[in-house]
């Protein structure tokens, strides 16, 4: 660890909330490639109810579980190699990062292949361009995500101090991420556009179950489709609000440690939590007000 000044660690905090705005909007992509997302048990659901699709469908174990994993994997083999063979940081992050992202890509392949075949007396096909277009894709943004996040936890442990290694806070990182991704980015999977002509907060009628829609704009709609569509909003709101969620926490952190016997830091972060959900109360009171049912369906 180096010793940390105020300036030091205030240029930590923005590289760490910059690496997790990279990493907040790789796994949303990541995830809307491999239909991990909410509707996820939707698309699994199609082909009993007729529903023949083209989308990539993996749910390995869930987004948090799954990402906690990845990059604890990735943090884990990046520290074995600083210790064992003193390879530099950058080097050992980025062999992590690739490691874990393969072993990702395995778990995706298996997945897909396995639900699919599961699907077979449905009529469902396993589509072999699907699959060879949509893993790769898969696997380099998992890359990017566990490099974003195996580096801003090396630096939180490194310069700022934390006293638990740096995969577990790569673990917990990427659970939260995980989460995050589900919260923020579904701007596409959450609300289905086939629903979209429902009453406002209805959800999704059991009825309508596995009914997803299958044709694009451009033929039939696959799961890349999906990605191109959330990299408009869904990826980049992920990232906005893993990095300033990092950075927030770190900045509290730094300035507001140092009063009242280290409680300063704990009554900093209410503060925020109270303004952030009395904006987002604010924010639902506007959209509710201004963005009604909608009037007719879009298809």
């Amino acid at each position: 660890m180096v010793e940390p000044t105020i300036v030091l660690s205030l240029g930590t905090a923005a590289l760490m909330g910059a690496c997790a705005t990279i990493a907040g909007a790789a796994e949303d992509l990541e995830s809307d490639f491999g239909s991990q997302s909410n509707a996820n048990s939707q698309v699994q659901l199609a082909p009993q109810v007729g529903y023949l699709h083209r989308y990539y469908n993996k749910a390995v174990s869930g987004e948090p579980v799954a990402y906690g994993f990845l990059c604890c994997t990735g943090a884990a083999i990046a520290l074995a190699l600083m210790m064992a063979f003193k390879v530099n940081p950058v080097i050992a992050l980025a062999f992590g990062a690739l490691a874990a992202s393969l072993m990702y890509g395995v778990y995706a392949t298996t997945a897909y292949m396995g639900r699919l075949t599961g699907q077979k007396r449905f009529g469902q096909p396993i589509y072999l361009d699907i699959l060879l277009t949509t893993t790769p894709a898969i696997i380099a943004h998992a890359f990017i995500a566990a490099m974003a996040i195996g580096t801003f936890s090396y630096l939180m442990n490194w310069i700022l101090g934390q006293p638990f290694p740096f995969p577990i806070l790569a673990m917990l990182w990427g659970v939260i991420v995980g989460g995050m991704g589900s919260a923020v980015g579904d701007v596409h999977y959450g609300a289905e556009r086939e629903y979209q002509n429902k009453p406002f907060g209805m959800g999704l009628p059991a009825a309508q179950s596995g009914k997803i829609v299958q044709k694009g704009e451009a033929g039939l709609r696959n799961s890349i489709d999906v990605a191109g569509y959330c990299v408009k909003h869904g990826g980049p709101l992920t990232g906005f609000g893993l990095g300033i969620t990092v950075f927030s926490d770190a900045w509290r952190e730094i300035l507001f440690t140092q009063y009242w016997n280290g409680w300063g830091a704990m009554v900093a972060g209410l503060l925020l939590v109270l303004i952030w959900v009395i904006f987002n109360r604010i924010l639902e009171m506007w959209t509710r007000k201004n963005y009604p049912a909608y009037k007719a369906a879009e298809e």
